[in-house]
């Protein structure tokens, strides 16, 4: 079974930037794709990037020109740099494959936007 462990959150006020890390107890190049996800309070969850094993990579409006997905196969690893951060990014962040396997859910990792 898949590990996945979100780190990388924290506090950071608007304007300013953070990147996540999502590791994976396997080779993430076994897998076609991997997602970052997000989930606020009251809100369904939202898919916020997309790294394909080619990769190509895709983004939800909401953050698309400020969220950069990206992968170090040797480390078996997904990143998401965010910059341009603003309140409404508030949420904890997970990483999954496509479509999300329901026992790879991880702790996800909380960012707070917020001055």
């Amino acid at each position: 079974q898949v590990q996945l462990v979100e780190s990388g959150g924290g506090l950071v006020q608007p304007g300013g930037s953070l990147r996540l890390s999502c590791a994976a107890s396997t080779s993430i190049l076994s897998i076609s794709a991997m997602n970052w996800y997000r989930r606020t309070p009251g809100k369904q969850r939202e898919l916020v990037a997309t790294i394909i094993r080619g990769g190509s990579t895709n983004y939800a409006d909401s953050v698309k020109g400020r969220f950069t997905i990206s992968r170090d196969s040797a480390k078996n690893t997904v990143y998401l740099q965010m910059n341009s951060l603003k309140p409404e990014d508030t949420a904890v962040y997970y990483c999954n494959t496509e479509p999300p396997n329901p026992r790879y859910w991880g702790q996800g990792t909380q960012v707070t936007v917020s001055s």
